[in-house]
């Protein structure tokens, strides 16, 4: 678990000279947090609820899921939806136009780098199937 940026350090001073000189430092904060992208991915391509998320990164602990799934909605990413008339009642994830966007992006983004940098097999997310 990440410890807590002292708030006089000069790691935190450095942070908030990044932010105040470019604001794309923001939006990668945003969507950099580990296992973010990949479950906006694996939403996409109908793995779409909790339990199969689970399934599809058995070493993501079940509390860094919630969290990235809420961060996801919160952030208009994705939709949560409760499932009527179903015992036990299940929750959906789906992605939202802006997700879509999103993705796109960094598809184009992941892409690019294999063809620069890597030599590698082009495979975004080995948990999409």
């Amino acid at each position: 678990m990440a410890s807590k940026i002292k708030e006089n350090s000069t790691n935190a001073y450095n942070l908030k000279i990044l932010a105040a000189s470019c604001e794309v430092n923001d939006i990668l904060k945003m969507i950099s947090p580990r296992w973010k992208m990949q479950i906006l991915y694996c939403i996409s391509h109908g793995v779409r609820q909790f339990s199969r998320l689970k399934e599809a990164f058995p070493s993501l602990s079940d509390q860094v899921l919630g969290k990235r799934l809420k961060e996801l909605v919160d952030e208009g990413l994705a939709e949560k939806t409760m499932l009527p008339d179903t015992v036990p009642p299940q929750t959906i994830y789906t992605q939202t136009e802006k997700g879509a966007a999103l993705l796109a992006i960094i598809l184009d983004l992941h892409l690019w780098g294999k063809k620069d940098w890597g030599s590698g097999p082009m495979e975004f997310c080995k948990y999409s199937r």
